[in-house]
């Protein structure tokens, strides 16, 4: 049905990196779930109603909130297909974000407003009508909501959108919730038990703590989240195919919303390689890049003397000093710079949060075992973090 709906619906729906393919992902989402929410918040209600059973009207009352957060979805993919402007020069994709942010928010508010009466009907229990249409109608809402958040997931998987996947965290949440309350009213009418207020809360906590884990979801990549290693293998792998390409580091990725990611890098060549054949080698990494992988990547140059038998003896001695004292430890940027009485060795290491606090005591290993040379090595260390720096 996925697929049929989305070839009916959204030309070109392969082309997932265009921000209008995006944005019709989200329009169908969108558009199927208000249709489908309100037939079920229209049936429910009635049922709900004749019942006189409060979990299944806070039930219809959440699908209304779902059509609402629906229309949100809709809403959101609009806006951040809008192109780049002066004001926003990364264009308006993170607004997508936002998009699961508020979808998160309705999802907590249901389930305080659900906790809240049920709490009441605990306290002042009602009996419960049950019919053979309260079935029916329970398990058509079932069989909906289960339908509603397999698709959302799929459009959420391949469009890689959090706001998809928190609609269909919520449809999921729906099925779960529903289920409880079919089984409160079954169990009630055989039993002859007051189950309806006890489910309801059980309910509502799930739903709460459903909601907490969405908005921590769609708060991560807005508050700087780390990328995805698969993102950073993919950027690595594509710049070190060129063959005179020595060596990356310093790789950072800026996610301005789904589709819209730069990068920068420190890529490592041959000093001696011609300074224009250089500059045009790393502009065509950066333009294929971009082609291929839809990533705006800027590359800064770092020169490496190839040549210099003291530099590399001492560079791979300093590896493996470090290696010694942690494999995540790693040097990079390393050149001499000689002296009348001394020579500097500058480099940078790059280090695991976890040992910030062993710079010193790290520096001071290096250094020992420097003195043990013929020369007196001095050393300048810039400290990175192993975050931008993977192995």
């Amino acid at each position: 049905m996925t697929a049929l709906l989305l070839r009916l619906f959204v030309k070109d729906h392969s082309n997932v990196q265009n921000a209008h393919v995006r944005a019709a992902y989200g329009k169908l989402s969108g558009v199927v779930g208000i249709v489908c929410n309100l037939l079920l918040f229209a049936c429910k209600l009635a049922i709900g109603l004749i019942s006189g059973s409060i979990s299944i009207a806070a039930d219809a009352v959440n699908n209304l909130s779902d059509a609402a957060s629906s229309i949100v979805t809709l809403i959101g993919f609009r806006l951040s297909s809008k192109p780049a402007d002066d004001e926003h020069p990364y264009g308006h994709a993170r607004i997508e974000y936002l998009t699961g942010l508020v979808v998160a928010a309705f999802i907590l508010f249901i389930g305080f407003e659900l906790a809240k009466t049920s709490v009441e009907k605990i306290l002042h229990p009602q009996s419960v009508q049950f019919s053979l249409a309260l079935v029916v109608i329970l398990l058509l809402s079932i069989a909906v909501k289960l339908w509603l958040a397999l698709f959302n997931r799929s459009l959420g998987k391949k469009i890689d959108s959090a706001a998809l996947l928190a609609t269909g965290t919520d449809s999921r949440n729906d099925v779960i919730s529903t289920a409880a309350v079919l089984l409160g009213c079954v169990l009630a009418h055989f039993l002859h038990v007051n189950l309806d207020g006890i489910m309801g809360l059980l309910v509502a906590l799930f739903i709460l703590w459903s909601g907490i884990g969405v908005a921590r979801d769609t708060m991560e990549p807005l508050l700087g989240r780390a990328p995805d290693s698969a993102v950073l293998n993919e950027i690595s792998e594509h710049v070190n195919e060129c063959g005179q390409v020595l060596g990356v580091h310093d790789l950072m990725v800026h996610d301005y919303g789904p589709g819209k990611r730069y990068a920068t890098i420190h890529v490592e060549l041959d000093s001696q390689l011609d300074p224009l054949e250089a500059h045009e080698l790393l502009d065509t990494i950066e333009r294929t890049m971009l082609e291929e992988h839809g990533i705006h990547l800027t590359i800064h140059y770092d020169p490496q003397v190839t040549n210099d038998k003291e530099s590399s003896a001492l560079q791979k001695k300093i590896n493996k000093l470090i290696r010694d004292v942690d494999p995540e430890l790693s040097i990079h940027d390393f050149r001499m710079v000689r002296e009348d009485e001394h020579t500097h060795l500058v480099f940078d290491l790059a280090l695991p949060y976890r040992l910030e606090e062993n710079k010193q005591e790290i520096k001071q290993c290096i250094d020992e075992a420097l003195k043990k040379e013929e020369t007196l090595y001095l050393t300048d260390i810039t400290y990175d973090s192993t975050a931008f720096n993977p192995q």
